[in-house]
């Protein structure tokens, strides 16, 4: 996938910049209010019967927390964090490793929980229901199954497709929270946060400004926040104005809505190649270099939030509102 400012997805060097950046507790917490409630209600219930917490499954798009909710969990029942990804996690050895060393109560984190394979789901659900691992020990007419137990545990699950985890799997998490993109006066209050532990003057109006920008995602306000950053140390007073702000977006090619050069090239690629559509995703995936699921993940959700395209039996179809956005006349078919 191409480089863009307003991906969701984080990168490697981002990660320890967001682990400094992360809330500890709900209270510190913005946004997500239902979730934020709910999860209030589940965990304190669990710590007054001094249970563990029920497996919980965060879905939703990237960039939007669910990470960061993980380690929140973990500290609000002051038992640790254990983190890994459903890539990472090849073979049911792998999983075992992981969960014979959890101690009572730990928080087992499994990002992209999607893409375990299957095999390593098998093992999953007795470890899920009934606190066991079921470990076949040998080969052919010799082999045995031994079940080892473990302990108590909470599974926090994340994943961008919860339509793709198997039923049984998503029928074993006793809590399902879904997160919603945030408005702009979130997203204000999470770059002034942030501004504030980067040590970093941010007018009131540039805030705005990035909020606007930021598609609705903590992740990618944050990151708008650190370029523009660059720009007033580099080109400014090292203060953040709102001139300074709308400067520094538009040398990065993020318009007013946070789209980037790639939704322009999606949006305008359907208008001027294929009459707005609709058009089919693999034909739309070949005409900008990108892969389906790519554009389906990553591109896609946002651009369904504000009424850009719309998915048909046919095809993707661009709306009005586009042409109106680009500033072009509104065809008449």
């Amino acid at each position: 996938m191409e480089d863009r400012i307003v991906n969701g997805e984080a990168d490697s060097g981002e990660w320890s910049f967001e682990q400094s950046l992360r809330p500890q507790n709900l209270f510190q917490y913005i946004g997500q209010d239902k979730v934020k409630a709910n999860l209030q209600v589940f965990i304190e219930a669990a710590k007054m019967r001094q249970e563990t917490l029920d497996h919980v499954l965060l879905y939703g798009p990237p960039g939007l927390g669910k990470t960061t909710l993980a380690a929140i969990i973990a500290n609000e029942m002051g038992v640790n964090l254990r983190t890994t990804s459903g890539p990472a996690i090849e073979r049911p050895g792998d999983l075992a490793a992981i969960l014979s060393t959890l101690q009572p109560g730990d928080v087992l984190f499994i990002d992209e929980i999607h893409r375990i394979p299957r095999t390593v789901e098998e093992v999953l659900y007795p470890a899920m229901e009934d606190f066991c691992l079921d470990i076949v020990i040998g080969k052919g007419p010799s082999a045995r199954s031994v079940r080892l137990d473990l302990p108590p545990f909470t599974l926090v699950g994340a994943t961008t497709r919860a339509g793709s985890l198997t039923a049984p799997l998503r029928d074993r998490f006793g809590v399902l929270c879904r997160l919603e993109y945030y408005n702009e006066e979130q997203l204000k209050s999470i770059v002034m946060r942030t501004a504030d532990i980067l040590e970093t003057e941010l007018h009131d109006e540039a805030a705005t400004e990035l909020a606007k920008r930021s598609r609705g995602t903590p992740r990618i306000a944050n990151r708008l926040l650190r370029r523009v950053r660059d720009f007033a140390q580099v080109r400014g007073t090292g203060v953040i104005t709102f001139e300074l702000a709308q400067y520094a977006l538009e040398l990065m090619q993020v318009d007013r809505l946070g789209l980037d050069h790639i939704d322009h090239k999606l949006l305008k690629g359907i208008i001027e190649k294929f009459r707005g559509g609709p058009v089919g995703i693999d034909t739309i995936a070949a005409t900008i270099g990108e892969e389906a699921h790519t554009i389906e993940d990553v591109y896609e959700p946002y651009l369904l939030q504000i009424g850009f395209l719309q998915r048909t039996p046919r095809g993707r179809m661009v709306t009005h509102e586009v042409y109106k956005h680009f500033g072009m006349e509104v065809p008449v078919k």
